[in-house]
């Protein structure tokens, strides 16, 4: 039997306010975790519009990315899938904009403003060791102007967005 190898493609804001960092906490299979806004690519979408949607459904703040803060390739065992899984994920920077009155993405409990030195004492509660490294590679001015991504307009988006509506 062949495997077919099918990383996950994620995206994560880092958005930071006076020193402090948002983040959410979320139910998951391994218990309550943190995390930065962050989720999966849906069909149809560019990066930009995937990390601007999941910080709008996580944490109810409008997201304008100003920057790709890195790219990163992780692999986990998950217990509850009994899989190898790998994810790719790109963490952009950007600034909070209007705050929305609405309810949060199901399993998100509440969102979190955390300096650096207090999301590097919880990282036990951590949902990825990556968590940490996004902010300290943004602390050190790591990042690359968006119009290094581009996203083809291609045929095939443009059928999602019809068949949507």
């Amino acid at each position: 039997m062949t495997h077919t190898f099918r990383p996950s493609v994620t995206v994560a804001a880092i958005i930071e306010r006076d020193g402090r960092f948002l983040l959410i906490e979320e139910e998951t299979s391994e218990g309550i975790k943190l995390n930065q806004p962050a989720g999966h690519l849906d069909p149809g979408e560019s990066l930009e519009q995937a990390v601007m949607r999941e910080s709008i459904e996580e944490t109810a703040h409008e997201f304008i990315p100003t920057g790709l803060v890195g790219m990163y390739m992780s692999r986990y065992y998950s217990k509850s899938r009994n899989a190898d899984i790998t994810y790719l994920r790109f963490t952009f920077c950007g600034t909070a904009g209007k705050q929305y009155d609405q309810p949060l993405d199901d399993g998100i409990l509440r969102t979190l403003w955390m300096t650096r030195d207090e999301i590097a004492a919880s990282a036990e509660r951590h949902r990825s060791p990556i968590v940490l490294q996004c902010v300290d590679d943004y602390l050190a001015g790591k990042r690359t102007e968006l119009a290094l991504l581009y996203t083809h307009p291609s045929v095939f988006a443009e059928e999602l967005t019809t068949n949507r509506t």
